[in-house]
Parts: structure tokens; C-alpha cells; sequence
């Protein structure tokens, strides 16, 4: 089988949380340019119709779907509607996601933060897996997609202390993992997206934050968003077919050090 035929995408559906914008739109940009079917959920309505219309002409079918993956009844019925409109589920990629308001110390940040961060980052991650895994059990096949953080895997605190962020991507990461385990004798892989600094539209906020970025990253910049476009393609794909229960990082050499 050719690099190709290795990474197209025709003939699958996916579903990307956080889709409207950042990371999550160049996602779904590089699932549908491979030839999958997806649906775009995000609480941002308007941003979700405009990436959806910029997306509808470049491959399958792409659908719009405004929601809040806090809530799991929205996450359930974002799946329902991804298998009425596709008949199948292939790959689902939890996304979405928020850091802490403020850069504070543990014992000095706000506990509804901390409850907010957790609810999407993990909460809202898990309910996406749970209810994905139902019908790609059903099925003997799926890929889930889960996007934690370098910051999942080592503390952020040496240049911003980020508590509620730092301990929900760990827990995504060992929650990767755990799953992983799981559904391995069911067809089905696990991983997790582990991103370092990348450029989107709300980071780095300043000049000075991306200044500490660049210089904390052993490859001296931050990267493009379009540069998350490989690594999902390769999870989403059958170039990974062998591979589930890991992380991989994409962080310009950050946790090398």
C-alpha cells in the first residue's frame, strides 16, 4: 500500500470538539481534505458556521453542530447525529478545551476555575469517548483522538502556573492510556495529541508571552497552527493502525530537554 492510499480518509466519518477555530479547525481541515465526513462541534456558533461554510467546499460532507461539550446530552446527540448523517463513526477527536483565567498559585486560585477547567478538559473529553466508543464497539473499529498538552506530561509552573490546566491534561493522558488498554482487543485506538506552543488566534497573547515561548523552545519559534494538520491525520489514519494507549508530542523539542 502506497503513503497514499495509507492516509486517506474516503469513505470514514469524524467528529472534532473545539472545531470552530485554533487547533481544532486545522483538525477538521486536514480530516475532510483526506476524504472524511465531519461534524464540527463547538459552543461558538457563529465562528462553527463559518469554518463549516469555508470547509463545505473542499471535500465530503461537513456539518455544523453548536454545543457545549460540558453538557453530556449535547455530546450524545452530536454523536446521534454524526451516525444518522454518516452511518458510522470512525474517528472522534476530543479537542475542546480551556486553560485557567490567571497565571496563580494553587492555594491562591479561584475554585470555580479550577471546576471550570476540569468540566471541559476532562469531563468534557471523557463524555465525547464514552459516547463515541458505543457505536464504534458496535462497529469493531474506531479512532479516538484525545488532545492533551505537553503540559500533560511535565508542569508548566517554570513559566506560567496553570494548576487546573496542568492536572486535567495529565488526567487526559493517563485516561489515554487506560483506554487504550481497554478497547484494544475491540479494534479500536486510543491516543492522545500532546501540542507545545502553537500559534492560533487568541495565543500567544503578546509579544512578550510569545517571546518566552520562543525562547523556552529548543527550535526558537512557535509553530503554525497548520502544523497539527500530520499528526492527527496520522491517528486518524490506518498509518497507525498499530498504535494505541500513547501520546505524541508535538512541541518543537520542549520536553527533550
Amino acid at each position: 500500500m502506497n503513503a497514499a492510499a495509507i492516509f486517506d480518509l474516503t469513505g470514514k466519518a469524524a467528529l472534532v470538539t473545539g472545531a470552530a477555530a485554533g487547533l481544532g479547525r486545522e483538525m477538521a481541515t486536514a480530516l475532510v481534505e483526506n476524504g472524511a465526513d465531519v461534524l464540527c462541534l463547538d459552543r461558538d456558533a457563529d465562528a462553527l458556521k463559518a469554518t463549516c461554510t469555508a470547509l463545505s467546499g473542499v471535500g465530503p460532507r461537513v456539518i455544523a453542530f453548536a454545543g457545549d461539550v460540558t453538557d453530556p446530552a449535547v455530546v450524545q446527540s452530536a454523536v446521534d447525529r454524526a451516525l444518522a448523517e454518516f452511518g458510522r463513526l470512525d474517528i472522534a477527536v476530543a479537542n475542546a478545551g480551556i486553560s485557567d483565567r490567571t497565571a496563580k498559585l494553587f492555594h491562591e486560585a479561584d475554585e470555580a476555575d479550577w471546576t471550570r477547567v476540569i468540566d471541559v478538559n476532562l469531563s468534557g473529553l471523557a463524555a465525547l469517548n464514552r459516547a463515541a466508543l458505543r457505536p464504534m464497539m458496535a462497529q469493531g473499529s474506531g479512532k479516538i483522538i484525545n488532545v492533551a498538552s505537553m503540559w500533560g506530561i511535565a508542569g508548566p509552573a517554570g513559566l506560567f502556573a496553570r494548576p487546573a490546566y496542568a492536572a486535567s491534561k495529565g488526567a487526559v493522558v493517563n485516561l489515554t492510556r487506560e483506554l487504550g488498554l481497554e478497547y484494544a482487543p475491540h479494534g479500536i485506538q486510543v491516543n492522545a495529541l500532546c501540542p507545545g506552543f502553537f500559534r492560533t488566534e487568541t495565543r500567544p497573547r503578546d509579544a512578550a508571552h510569545a517571546k518566552i515561548m520562543e525562547d523556552y523552545t529548543p527550535m526558537g519559534r512557535i509553530a503554525d497552527a497548520s502544523e497539527i494538520k500530520g499528526s492527527v491525520l496520522y491517528l486518524a489514519s490506518s498509518a497507525s493502525d498499530f498504535v494505541t494507549g500513547t501520546t505524541l508530542v508535538i512541541d518543537g523539542g520542549v520536553l527533550a530537554r
